[in-house]
């Protein structure tokens, strides 16, 4: 059995100001175009198919569309809603278009869907598990213990009823321990809510979506896709694909990737103004890419985003590389931030206003504070 995977289409996102649909546009033909001449038996798609939970006409348009000609090519969807998507939106008519093999996750209501999906050689138990938070599942198991988005990725898995003999995949929208991410997504400071890889262990397969960068985490079949186009300059480097999934029996999953070519690429330039605005320096590459322009110069170039748009149109970013910019002072007691809970950073802060420690009694307050925020 063959299976694509991708995720975080995010439908509708701007870049720097630059609407990204037409690009959207472009790799969505591309991957039906490896649809047809793949023939796979499904498509995973793996959350935040939209860039906003009220997503634009535009974005709607182009998600009806690319369904519409997945259901022609009577291909099988299997989606779920991720963190940027409305959960409730995301459903909406889902039972209608069950008919057309697309398979929509409902809102999660304490059970995760579950599909069954067969080929000559195997019946593979899909189940679709749309982005949850502690306080979600523990409305629908109050007695379990859920203290933080593993508990509850944990006590979800549990009520799912998994036969461990049988061929099981997931699809899942959460941030793994462990992971890599980018500067275009949206995650927690601290990595509050990150989920320990362990509470998938059940499953043949697990197509992830939430981080934009394709990678594994532990072990091969526990994968995100990452991002069909890039969305951030951090991923200039990446290269984005298609996941192919090949089950050939119970633990037997091959993985592969199927490239995929964007309309515009997303790279950066680095010189001086008259370095970069040189014919013979930028004749023979693509002008039109998504651009961020390093400055060398030492000295601000007037209106140099204008002029340097008259070479390169979709120049998005320009920011200068030079004495100046590399003796700013940086705030030196940020590192490793993003591996300390929001307690720890509070406290820090306390002490820098306070000159003194937190006492027990002001650190329970505050995490109680930070547990009732982070819950809404």
């Amino acid at each position: 059995m063959k299976l694509f995977h991708i995720s975080d289409l995010h439908l509708g996102k701007k870049v720097n100001e630059f609407s990204m649909i037409e690009d959207q546009k472009y790799i969505l033909k591309s991957i039906l175009t490896c649809v047809k001449k793949e023939k796979p038996d499904g498509i995973l798609i793996a959350g935040d198919v939209y860039d906003r939970s009220i997503p634009s006409e535009e974005a709607m348009k182009l998600w009806d569309e690319f369904l519409i000609s997945l259901a022609e090519k009577k291909i099988p969807v299997f989606a779920i809603s991720g963190n940027h998507d409305s959960a409730i939106r995301f459903a909406d008519h889902g039972e209608l278009v069950e008919a057309s093999g697309i398979h929509l996750s409902p809102v999660y209501e304490g059970k995760a869907k579950c599909y069954q999906l067969n080929d000559k050689k195997n019946t593979v138990n899909i189940y679709l598990l749309p982005f949850i938070k502690p306080s979600t599942v523990r409305n629908y198991f109050p007695d379990e213990e859920i203290l933080d988005y593993t508990d509850a990725c944990r006590v979800a898995i549990s009520h799912m009823e998994i036969n461990k003999e049988e061929i099981n995949v997931l699809v899942a929208h959460q941030m793994i321990i462990g992971s890599e991410r980018c500067d275009s997504e949206e995650v927690s400071v601290g990595g509050l809510d990150a989920v320990d890889v362990s509470v998938f262990d059940d499953f043949d397969y697990v197509a992830l979506g939430h981080l934009h960068g394709k990678q594994k985490i532990k072990r091969d079949t526990v994968r995100y896709s990452g991002t069909p186009i890039k969305y951030s300059f951090s991923e200039k480097d990446h290269e984005k694909s298609i996941t192919v999934v090949e089950i050939n029996g119970k633990s037997k999953v091959n993985i592969s990737e199927i490239p995929l070519t964007p309309l515009h690429d997303m790279r950066e330039i680095k010189g001086t103004y008259d370095e970069l605005s040189l014919k013979k320096n930028y004749e023979n590459t693509d002008t039109d890419d998504y651009i961020h322009a390093i400055l060398t110069d030492e000295n601000d170039v007037l209106d140099a985003i204008a002029k340097l748009r008259i070479i390169y149109p979709n120049l998005m970013k320009l920011s200068y590389d030079n004495k100046r910019t590399q003796t700013q002072q940086t705030v030196s007691d940020v590192e490793d931030i993003d591996n300390k809970t929001p307690l720890e950073l509070f406290e820090e802060f306390f002490e820098l206003q306070n000159n003194q420690s937190m006492t027990d009694e002001q650190r329970k307050f505050v995490q109680d504070q930070i547990e009732s925020i982070w819950e809404v």
